[in-house]
Order: C-alpha cells, then sequence, then structure tokens
C-alpha cells in the first residue's frame, strides 16, 4: 500500500513551527538565552504532536520534521543541548511522546537537511558543520522515531569523481546513529541516480528516488529502471522504501525545476501505483494537494 508524505508545512491546518534567528537570541544573556530557546523548542514539540495527529487524521502517512525544529540547536555561537535547557526533561518528554504517537497511527517520520549540509565539499570546515547537523538530527530522530536523513550529494566542485569520493569517504566514517538512518537522493542539478548508486551499493545507504529531479537531470536510465534500483537499495537493507514526488510550476516546456502547488497526476509514475512504499508530495499547497491527488488516483487513506 502506498503511502504519501507531506513536508514539513501546512496550507490550511493551523498548527506553525516557531524559528529564531542568532542575531536577535545574541541579545540576550546567557541565562535568557537558554529560556528563551527552551519556549521555542517546547512549543515546537508541541505542534509536532499535533502535526503527527493532523495527518493521521487526513490519512496522510508520512510527515517530514522540519530540521530546525529545535532552533539554533547547532549554531556555533548560541548552540546548545537539551539538558542545558531549563525545561530541558518536558521538551524531552514531548518529543518521545512523537515516538509513541507515530508508533499508534503507523506513521513514518524523516529529515531533509538544507542545502548546506555537504559531505561531498573540499572545505574542512563545511564538513564539520555538516556532521553536526546530522549527529543532531540523528539525535532527534532517536527521540521522535524517525527512521530517514536525507541528503543530497551536494556540488561536484569541478570535478564530480572526487567530489563522490569524498561523500563516499565521509558516509564510510559516520557515527552509527547517523549512518543508518540516512540516504542518498539524486538532484536536479548535479547528481543523477546513476551517479549516485555506486556509492549506495559500495555502503548499503538506500537510495531516495526524486523522479521530478530524474525527469530535470536525466543520466540514460527510464523512470522504470531508475524505481527497480531505489527498490532493490531499501529492500536488501529490509526497509520500505522512499520516493519524492513534485510537478513542475510552470510545466515541462518551461523552467521544470520550480515546484507546482499540485501534483498533476500525469507526472505519477505508473510504475509506484502498486508498490509498498511512501512518496514524498513536494508541492506548495501541502495537504490540500495531498488529498486532491489520493481523489484523482483513488489512493486509499492511510488509516
Amino acid at each position: 500500500m502506498l503511502r504519501l508524505g507531506l513536508c514539513c508545512l501546512f496550507n490550511q491546518a493551523q498548527i506553525r513551527f516557531r524559528a529564531a534567528t542568532a542575531k536577535v537570541i545574541k541579545k540576550l544573556d546567557r541565562p535568557g538565552q537558554l529560556i528563551r530557546l527552551g519556549e521555542l523548542c517546547l512549543d515546537n514539540a508541541c505542534a509536532l504532536v499535533a502535526a503527527v495527529e493532523e495527518v493521521h487524521r487526513l490519512g496522510i502517512g508520512a510527515f517530514r520534521v522540519s530540521s530546525p525544529l529545535l532552533p539554533l540547536y547547532t549554531h556555533p555561537e548560541v548552540g546548545y543541548c537539551l539538558e542545558e535547557l531549563p525545561n530541558g526533561d518536558e521538551i524531552t518528554a514531548m518529543l518521545s511522546s512523537v515516538r509513541v504517537l507515530k508508533d499508534k497511527h503507523r506513521i513514518r517520520l524523516s529529515f531533509h537537511p538544507d542545502q548546506f549540509t555537504l559531505l561531498s565539499s573540499p572545505r574542512p570546515e563545511v564538513t564539520t558543520a555538516s556532521l553536526r547537523e546530522l549527529e543532531y538530527q540523528a539525535k532527534l530522530a532517536v527521540l521522535i522515531g524517525a527512521d530517514v536523513i536525507n541528503i543530497h550529494g551536494g556540488g561536484v566542485y569541478g570535478d564530480k569523481s572526487s567530489a563522490l569520493l569524498r561523500l563516499l569517504q565521509q558516509i564510510s566514517v559516520l557515527p552509527e546513529l547517523v549512518r543508518s538512518r540516512l540516504t542518498l537522493e539524486n538532484d536536479d542539478h548535479s547528481y543523477t541516480v546513476k551517479d549516485l548508486l555506486p556509492v549506495c551499493e559500495k555502503l548499503s545507504i538506500p537510495l531516495i528516488y526524486d523522479v521530478h529531479h530524474h525527469r530535470c537531470n536525466p543520466d540514460g536510465l527510464t523512470v522504470a529502471e531508475a524505481t527497480a534500483a531505489c527498490l532493490q537499495s531499501w529492500q536488501e537493507l529490509g526497509r520500505e522504501p522512499y520516493f519524492h514526488l513534485s510537478s513542475p510550476k510552470f510545466g515541462w516546456q518551461g523552467k521544470p525545476r520550480s515546484h507546482a502547488d499540485f501534483i498533476d497526476s500525469a507526472d505519477f509514475p505508473i510504475e509506484w501505483k502498486k508498490l509498498n512504499a511512501t512518496i514524498d508530495i513536494e508541492a506548495k499547497a501541502k495537504e490540500v494537494a495531498i488529498l486532491k491527488l489520493m481523489e484523482e488516483l483513488a489512493l486509499p487513506s492511510w488509516q
């Protein structure tokens, strides 16, 4: 059975996640910083509980958690750990309740770090910051029960072969907490399915196949062949496969990289219709787009 996934935010449901800037937080003394950050973290933990409840109510089977759920956690100047926050125990308890809730409703949770998380960079300071971010998300994933932390290959830096080698080397020495959840995704500019498959195969890392990216950045593989490769990378590990789907905002004849508000059902690969898999729907209309697609494709509700 297919489960469709909502990415980070809602269109209609009044569920909001709060953010903070380091500029504002740095105006406070350290005790004040920790109080303020604790308030934001607890609000976001409560919002995540509400988010899991809402996707269950809507019959959506997966939810991508926004990476800065704990704002500024890895910031070099104002970063913190939950144990430092005055309400850290309360935040931890609320996040642990997310894990119980997602198990009860069979909701799959994932993370997708931003574009600055780069394991292929030739700059050590970028790699160090990326590793710090991945370790934070892995700790958070343990608390809430998320099984996927998905990243792109990054830049090619003038030499794709060398960049791929750095990517492979960095993944190979990741802590197990991170590596056991890490996935690689083809992108719409630099790294194709064919580029990433050797890394995935060598390290037993699953591939998340983004069919929109593949259509923007083809590599000679058909959708059926790329789908089969993705399936194999997950099934060898005994895990549920993962895909991403979006439609181009201006059509395939315009600038296809931008995401549309809704999914054109013609963009849904026929090869996916009978899978047992998760498909994150990357559409600007969020849950409204997912419900519309479910209706158009006559997909059953995930409940």
